[in-house]
């Protein structure tokens, strides 16, 4: 459960033992990701769960991505230091 999330309390009462192995990106994106699959994976066994899952936006990926490093920058909008005279 990723802190300050709303709880989804429905019809889904099945336990399930799983096992998830996440690389990269820092840890509340990682809990992210892993309600993202764990929700498609539940949406794809049980379409009667889709609403639901969908009302609490567990099903949305968030599309940020880290922006690529220009050439005569030192980082993706960090430029050198510039000096007028």
């Amino acid at each position: 459960m990723i802190k300050g999330q709303k709880t989804g309390e429905g019809k889904a009462t099945l336990k399930w033992n799983v096992e998830v192995r996440v690389k990269g990106g820092g840890v509340h994106s990682q809990a992210e990701a892993i309600r993202h699959g764990l929700s498609r994976a539940l949406a794809e066994f049980d379409p009667e769960n889709r609403g639901e899952l969908k009302d609490l936006g567990f099903l949305k990926r968030d599309p940020r991505a880290k922006e690529r490093r220009k050439f005569g920058l030192k980082k993706a909008r960090k430029a050198p230091q510039w000096s007028k005279r």
